[in-house]
């Protein structure tokens, strides 16, 4: 949780102060919000908003790739959007990993 709330910090001052797209910000700003929606799911631990976390984190991983090859300040926030997104993508797989599992068995049951 507390690296989707680093990823949202680096998206809102990415493209509000260190290098919009535009001068003075951009309305890209509001890419942090489909995490900032799944952060109350994320402190409950609800599964449901764990898998949408692991689809919606692959569109950040995407961003930093393509942002990568940009001039300026852009490739060190797109490595550590790439950082941050390939932590997250992991770490809500190896925790829906033992879940998933364990409703297969009960369902075999």
């Amino acid at each position: 949780m507390i690296t989707s709330v680093l990823l949202c910090i680096l998206c809102i001052a990415w493209e509000w102060f260190l290098a919009p797209l535009r001068p003075h910000g951009s309305f890209m700003v509001l890419k942090c919000l489909p995490i900032v929606l799944i952060l109350p799911g994320l402190y409950r631990g609800a599964n449901y908003q764990l898998q949408a976390l692991s689809m919606i984190i692959l569109l950040y991983f995407l961003e930093g790739v393509s942002r990568l090859f940009e001039k300026g300040l852009n490739p060190w926030l797109a490595g550590l959007e790439l950082i941050f997104s390939s932590i997250i993508f992991f770490a809500v797989l190896k925790h829906l990993g033992p879940l998933k599992k364990a409703a297969k068995a009960k369902k075999e049951e």
